[in-house]
């Protein structure tokens, strides 16, 4: 063939670049998670009931995408997206049913971490001594829902003990998601910071967005 024409072969050396599969999904995800936080320090009840509930759908959207997505991880999004409408309902019943389903998103995280590599001793140790300290804080001060957190908390530190075996992203991403439940068991003790609520938002959807994108790479090697 001619190349002069410039209809022959491309030059050694150059490649072309396939566009990021998914990637109008993540961009999605970080859109609503920017109105989210919006809404929360604004206070915007429609707008957080619009939002919060898209956060893990549209990750899980991505995950499929890029067929990265097993049940356990699917489970573990929708159970935090049926957490997330639970906990826009301000009242004490609502609180303990989102704190099942989180329950449950703990519990298939784990599922799918331990599954594609064993947890690491020291790691597990770290967590549950953090665990133990927490809650012995915060006993006196939780009333009723002390029973409910001690639980809960328990299955969110292994969720982030064992995370840790499948990469920094992934073990970031389990570490920002007990701070966020770490400030909200806070808040239900009565103790909040300032710009609370949007810390806890930011640091749950970057915790989201790093257990997706870190699972998704580490199941893809």
């Amino acid at each position: 063939m001619n190349t002069a024409t410039g209809t022959g072969r491309r030059p050694v050396g150059v490649r072309l670049r396939r566009p990021d599969r998914g990637g109008a999904w993540l961009w999605a995800f970080a859109v609503v998670a920017a109105v989210e936080l919006v809404a929360v320090a604004t206070d915007v009840p429609a707008a957080q009931w619009l939002a919060k509930p898209l956060l893990a759908p549209l990750l899980l959207a991505w995950l499929w995408r890029v067929r990265a997505a097993n049940v356990p991880i699917a489970v573990g999004l929708l159970l935090a997206t049926a957490g997330d409408v639970a906990l826009l309902v301000p009242s004490e019943i609502a609180f303990l049913v989102g704190m099942g389903c989180f329950l449950g998103t703990q519990l298939a995280f784990i599922t799918a971490f331990v599954r594609h590599r064993r947890a690491r001793p020291a790691a597990v140790t770290g967590y549950l001594a953090l665990w133990a300290v927490a809650n012995a804080m915060l006993w006196s001060r939780l009333g009723d829902l002390r029973l409910p957190v001690l639980g809960y908390s328990l299955a969110l530190c292994l969720m982030a003990a064992t995370a840790t075996a499948l990469g920094r992203r992934v073990a970031l991403g389990g570490a920002l998601f007990l701070f966020s439940d770490l400030l909200i068991g806070l808040g239900a003790a009565g103790t909040t910071v300032p710009g609370h609520g949007v810390l806890v938002m930011a640091t749950y959807s970057a915790a989201l967005f790093l257990i997706s994108t870190g699972w998704a790479a580490t199941s893809r090697r």
